[in-house]
């Protein structure tokens, strides 16, 4: 790469590396509470892939010394990871802390800032402690969200005199498909009223701790924001019905927290259509009011798929109750690209249009990817002599997803990083180790852990701004 002229070249500063979580890397030592997928893998470990739970995880939490040096030596100047809930607090109704949770991640923080990478630490990812499912369920409570808003704010006196970029939830609105739509995520709930209730509630939470964040007299030069899946929808045709389609799966997989976030209210006519079909969440004019009055510094985007709909061709299915798929039905777009390993479909252009609409129709806020990334299976397929797997196919799937983040960056969308999910192989949910995503391996036998091809091209990358 040195001595070509680059193509390919991000602004000053761009933030490079990638982004875990604490109930994905760190595993379940000294950890005195449990969250719903601890608790879920301990009922039910058939659900697992392979059986294989959060137990030890990728052994972060024993050996986040030598996983951060390793980032850094791939080139990493930032890295995000979340607090856990569970681990950080003893008592979720006095706040008492755990100490042995408050040095662990004063030590994680301290290790980032000595290697020099940036750390970008997020509230929540998918791990309610299952107490507070249990005896309040959980965000369907608006008692949980105070808890959670108390959380944040001792979160940010302990951590924030060196933690200067914050964000508030991991993907919310799969919470909402997970628990109540989709039965993916424990308790498996089939409630779309209850569904709209905890879109607003987790609203209002991230709202709630962004509140709690400007109280904070050392957070005064720190940022808050919140990370999203995006996933653009796009309709099979230009017809009036595919065009309506479109629109209502937009407002509900990708405006029901975006706008909230980002300019303070819901969806214009979203509303007005819950009412209409009797599931419009319970809120007071004082709770909206806090969702219009703390709005994030910036966004994190997960970009892993689009979506594709139509207009509805057959009959409703009212059986399971509600949900937003009344409006529209999935369509399956002839000669689409796909990762034959997680039924995803391939379409970096949704990078450029994500880019796009944040500068014309979001105030052009600051913003990062947060995660993208290609899940595959059996990587050790692809190992060569050296024991070095050879994911080109992963190269091959950043490359171009960067070329149309920067083809939005030059077209004035103000996007300051790229993290790929994932640093190091890490444990996804019920699929477990099934798809890999990092750009080092992990042998879940020995833990050990390994450079793939892809890490040392992101380092050649990162060295370069650009490629």
């Amino acid at each position: 790469m040195e001595g070509q002229r680059l193509k390919y070249n991000f602004p000053e500063n761009f933030w490079w590396g990638a982004a875990t979580s604490g109930p994905q890397s760190e595993g379940r030592f000294n950890k005195k509470h449990r969250n719903v997928f601890d608790y879920w893998y301990d009922i039910e470990p058939s659900e697992f892939f392979d059986e294989v739970g959060p137990n030890i995880a990728s052994n972060f939490y024993n050996s986040y010394k030598s996983d951060l040096k390793m980032m850094k030596s791939i080139g990493f100047n930032s890295f995000r990871t979340s607090i856990q809930w569970t681990r950080l607090i003893k008592d979720f109704e006095t706040l008492e802390v755990d100490y042995d949770g408050v040095n662990f991640y004063n030590s994680v923080i301290d290790e980032c800032i000595k290697n020099e990478m940036t750390p970008v630490m997020n509230l929540h990812h998918f791990d309610l402690p299952i107490e507070l499912y249990e005896k309040y369920s959980g965000w369907e409570s608006k008692y949980v969200v105070e808890l959670f808003a108390k959380f944040a704010r001792k979160a940010f006196e302990l951590f924030g005199d060196r933690v200067k970029y914050w964000t508030t939830f991991n993907e919310p609105i799969v919470i909402v498909q997970g628990q109540y739509i989709g039965e993916f995520h424990y308790p498996k709930i089939v409630d779309g009223k209850k569904a709209m209730q905890v879109a607003f509630n987790l609203n209002l939470a991230s709202a709630r701790a962004i509140e709690e964040f400007r109280k904070v007299e050392h957070n005064k030069d720190g940022k808050i924001g919140i990370i999203l899946n995006l996933t653009p929808a796009y309709p099979r045709s230009n017809s009036k019905e595919d065009l309506l389609a479109a629109d209502y799966a937009n407002k509900f997989h990708n405006e029901l927290f975006l706008d909230p976030a980002v300019l303070g209210k819901f969806p214009d006519g979203i509303e007005e259509t819950l009412k209409n079909d009797g599931v419009l969440w319970e809120a007071t004019s004082e709770e909206l009011n806090i969702i219009k009055s703390n709005k994030v510094d910036f966004l994190g985007v997960n970009y892993y798929q689009p979506i594709r709909v139509k207009a509805r061709e057959s009959e409703f299915d009212y059986s399971n109750g509600w949900f937003p798929d009344k409006y529209f039905e999935a369509y399956e777009m002839p000669g689409r690209r796909m990762n034959p390993h997680r039924g995803w479909e391939i379409y970096p252009e949704a990078i450029y249009d994500i880019a796009i609409n944040i500068k014309d129709n979001y105030g052009n806020i600051p913003w990062y990817i947060s995660e993208n990334g290609m899940g595959v299976q059996n990587e050790e397929r692809f190992l060569n002599a050296e024991g070095v797997i050879e994911d080109d196919y992963r190269i091959d799937f950043i490359t171009e997803h960067l070329q149309f983040l920067h083809k939005g960056i030059e077209e004035g969308s103000s996007c300051f990083g790229y993290h790929l999910w994932t640093p190091i192989d890490c444990w996804s949910w019920i699929n477990a180790y099934r798809n890999r995503y990092g750009f080092i391996s992990l042998d879940l036998k020995t833990q050990k852990k390994t450079i793939k091809k892809s890490g040392y091209w992101f380092k050649e990358v990162t060295e370069n701004n650009g490629f």
